[in-house]
């Protein structure tokens, strides 16, 4: 079977869609934990490896791995440990790896 995001499975309150999750997560006020932004970048990253084919459980663990890593990438640069150039390079090392 192909996952895509108009596949429906169980969720807490019935059948959903992939698509209709990543919706709900994107409406979903999470300000106080999680900036807006990155709930963005992970739904976008989980929905592009649901449309290449990926399990909801692989997409999910390379969408966290992603807001992971651009996190930690963007800390390092705060703290002065890269240039600017090495932080680009790395954010587009990261998007070329999992987007490609």
């Amino acid at each position: 079977m192909k996952i895509t995001l108009d596949t429906s499975f169980n969720g807490a309150l019935g059948p959903v869609t992939l698509r209709d999750a990543v919706q709900q997560l994107r409406e979903r006020d999470l300000a106080c934990t999680v900036a807006a932004d990155t709930v963005d970048q992970k739904a976008t990253i989980f929905s592009a490896c649901v449309e290449r084919g990926f399990t909801p459980l692989r997409s999910e663990i390379m969408a966290a791995y992603y807001v992971a890593e651009l996190d930690a990438t963007s800390e390092a640069f705060d703290r002065g440990l890269i240039t600017r150039d090495e932080l680009e390079t790395q954010r587009a090392t990261l998007a070329r790896l999992i987007l490609s």
